[in-house]
């Protein structure tokens, strides 16, 4: 089995959707695991369960759109557990607003959440990596920073397009120094978050359209975040990865076609 034993990783919102699963993920692959969090609930909840998977697990509560605060949380993070090996950018917000209605506000909250905290996590950890000559980075993206355009969410596909410019030149960057940085592009994903807004209707269509015909799952992108996070990774980087069931390639002739065809039955 694929071994993270001996491993630190830190997971940013990992308490929760995705970063839930990639933190749970990580554990059962052996590796400690580091989760911030905003919420204390949320992030006491997944720490009992990552304790359970007889690693050491430990979380604080951090607002990551906060350099001092984020800086002050990995130092704290050194001091316990010595080093980090992993780093996985995962968390994110994606809440809708037309561009005519988007405020200055909405634009910088969403490129503050969703693009610059990934800058500031990585440059807090980023020098212990260097100097210890090793770490594996993982951004998570999304293909609406890639190729779908979504009504509502200009910001948000900024940002996460941000997201796979940063990782494409600081993977040149830190490639001396036997650091890998990737990035993982989720289609729909059914965390609790789409759930909220997705009505069981959007879900079945996405599922009726998707080549694979299902809905994504966050074990899809917690399974290659870890194959990203190990040594069976180690001359793979400055990449983007798609994980969406093949949406993103299908060709919407095809689509159209199976649609009109299931109208006829």
């Amino acid at each position: 089995m694929l071994s993270l034993h001996g491993k630190v990783a830190l997971v940013t919102g990992g308490a929760k959707g995705i970063g839930r699963e990639i933190s749970l993920e990580l554990a059962n692959h052996g590796a400690d695991v580091i989760v911030f969090n905003r919420d204390p609930v949320e992030l006491e909840n997944v720490l009992k369960e990552i304790r359970e998977k007889n690693v050491r697990a430990m979380g604080l509560v951090v607002d990551v759109t906060r350099f001092k605060d984020v800086e002050k949380a990995v130092g704290e993070v050194i001091n316990s557990m010595g080093r980090i090996d992993i780093l996985v950018n995962n968390v994110g917000a994606f809440p809708r607003k037309l561009f005519l209605e988007m405020n200055e506000e909405d634009w910088f909250n969403m490129i503050n959440i969703n693009l610059t905290s990934t800058f500031y996590v990585t440059r807090a950890v980023a020098p212990y990596m260097v100097k210890q000559r090793y770490g594996r980075i993982i951004n998570i993206s999304s293909i609406t920073g890639l190729y779908h355009g979504v009504p509502g969410l200009v910001h948000y596909g900024a940002a996460k397009a941000g997201v796979v410019g940063f990782t494409k030149c600081l993977a040149a960057e830190l490639a001396p120094y036997n650091i890998t940085v990737n990035a993982i592009a989720p289609g729909p994903i059914l965390t609790p978050g789409v759930k909220s807004i997705w009505t069981p209707e959007d879900i079945k269509i996405q599922e009726f359209i998707n080549p694979l015909k299902r809905f994504g799952m966050p074990s899809d992108v917690a399974k290659l975040t870890v194959f990203l996070a190990s040594d069976y990774s180690e001359f793979i980087t400055g990449q983007v990865i798609i994980v969406d069931g093949g949406l993103t390639f299908v060709n919407p002739r095809i689509v159209v076609k199976e649609v009109l065809k299931s109208f006829k039955e």
